[in-house]
């Protein structure tokens, strides 16, 4: 092993950290940090930053990196890190250290300005705000289209989805929206027969944190190396050593935030479980958000919503909540867990319907990259798009297109991730349950084991040794597609499941 690989080990383990203050900053910037800090905490995490841009741009980097390429001794865990190593530094030094500073601060700002644009249902207050996140974003996009050779919403895919191509995601999300309005009918028609009984409130939020750490610690969160909070959007972040979730609670109903809780708890249990002799290496960290997305949904819609789980988890509702009588029954939680409707909030979406709020963020994002839809014209685009999809219409920015954060903190090209990780999560549980039939009674007795030894033998333990595709391949047997999905969802909608 040449002094050129060792190098580069020792300075994307600096990058590294430096990448995890900033998410700490972060994470305290959307939990506890006073609102007039805002402008301080923008410079702090655009100077952290830089730093990291100046490592990764070093003048020798390229001449390490092709020394190292020409080691014949590297073993397949250092080739695949040299390989992200590659991919990492293309896309750093696509941007020089005054974009990235600009970014940064446009990215802080502008998401400050959105929390209060956002309860206030004020888009035009926002627009200045995210025009200029737009503007640098697609200058950032242009940058790296020409280094890896793609088109501007491409590279932009690319942070978030190594590889990932909108040519590949068109012809699945066209085939997602031929099939999910005519199911979705069905669906709700079908659940029309025999609704849920409703579940009388209110429901006190530190009854319903109590119950979000039980389930925590029910499917494997190690509370010494994390905590939950409250955020405005919810979300994980920290580090595998260091988890941090987020959920938000409203009184008038339990159920979002406790599926929030178990969603974001996905996420931080895949990062609890990357490889560890590989941490703070790239070829360590998690294989892009489709992955890691299939994470987070695989524990909630797969696991937690399945009548097993919800029949392990109904005693623990009742003693929380002080519930008793039929409404609080497993079969009728599990109603309401699965219940379909056409709603305005995406991360509030049943699992039927949630597939076309993504593919309606997926093409405005692609039209606005692409300068086919105007910012300003964003609200009403998101309507008609809401309408034509879902065949609802938000009677407000707030219940539009206020609602997520993503755009608004800089991440363009994220969304499709969502969709795409609900298919792949869809697809391993498939192939978890068949190659352990003993994980489905597991999770109904509240035993995570089976599955998180599964998961970490074909998903967690990989890190990015593989590509997206051949660990979904090597995983289930058989590439990412829709088939499995949509057969999951006609199971659980419109069979007996």
């Amino acid at each position: 092993m040449t002094g050129a690989y060792e190098t580069l080990e020792d300075r994307f383990r600096r990058v590294a950290l430096l990448d995890e203050a900033a998410g700490f900053l972060h994470w305290d910037s959307s939990v506890v940090m006073p609102e007039a800090s805002a402008e301080s905490r923008a410079e702090q995490v655009a100077n952290l930053q830089v730093v990291a841009h100046e490592t990764m741009s070093a003048p020798d980097m390229a001449d390490l990196l092709d020394a190292a390429d020409g080691d014949d001794t590297l073993d397949g865990w250092r080739r695949a890190n040299l390989h992200e190593m590659r991919r990492n530094w293309i896309h750093t030094t696509a941007l020089d250290a005054d974009l990235v500073a600009a970014r940064a601060r446009a990215n802080s700002a502008c998401e400050m300005v959105w929390r209060q644009a956002r309860p206030k249902a004020d888009f035009a207050m926002v627009l200045p705000f995210v025009e200029e996140v737009l503007r640098l974003t697609v200058e950032a996009g242009q940058a790296k289209a020409e280094k890896l050779g793609t088109g501007v919403y491409d590279a932009l895919l690319d942070q978030f989805e190594p590889d990932g191509r909108a040519a590949e995601i068109d012809p699945v999300f066209a085939d997602l929206a031929d099939f999910l309005p005519d199911f979705i009918d069905a669906a709700i028609e079908r659940q029309a027969r025999t609704p849920p009984l409703p579940l009388d409130g209110p429901f006190p939020v530190a009854r319903q944190r109590a119950l979000g750490l039980r389930i925590m610690q029910t499917i494997g969160f190690d509370f010494t190396k994390g905590r939950l909070d409250e955020s405005l959007h919810p979300f994980s972040g920290g580090s595998p050593d260091d988890l941090r979730i987020t959920t938000r609670f409203a009184e008038e109903e339990y159920l979002s935030a406790l599926m929030g809780v178990i969603h974001e708890t996905g996420h931080a249990l895949y990062e609890s479980n990357l490889p560890a002799d590989w941490r703070r290496q790239p070829v360590g960290h998690a294989r892009g958000m489709v992955i890691h997305e299939s994470q987070s949904l695989l524990m909630e819609m797969q696991a937690c919503r399945s009548r097993e789980f919800l029949a392990f988890a109904a005693p623990l509702v009742r003693e929380e909540f002080g519930k008793s009588g039929p409404a609080w029954e497993a079969e009728n939680l599990f109603r309401q867990s699965t219940a379909v409707e056409r709603g305005f909030i995406r991360v509030d979406a049943d699992e039927a319907t949630y597939p076309a709020h993504v593919i309606l963020r997926y093409r405005l994002e692609r039209a606005i990259i692409g300068g086919d839809l105007r910012l300003a014209d964003l609200p009403g685009a998101w309507d008609d798009g809401m309408e034509e999809l879902l065949g609802v219409r938000p009677p407000d920015d707030r219940l539009g297109c206020l609602q997520d954060i993503h755009w608004y903190d800089g991440a363009w090209g994220y969304f499709p991730t969502y969709t795409l990780g609900a298919m792949a999560a869809a697809q391993l549980f498939d192939a978890a349950t068949r190659a352990n039939p003993a994980i489905v009674p597991c999770i109904g007795r509240g035993d995570f084991r089976p599955l998180l030894t599964w998961l970490a033998e074909n998903v967690h333990g990989l890190g990015s040794k593989l590509s997206t595709r051949d660990l979904i391949a090597r995983a289930t047997g058989k590439p990412l597609d829709t088939a499995v999905f949509k057969a999951h969802l006609n199971r659980r909608y419109l069979g007996d499941a």
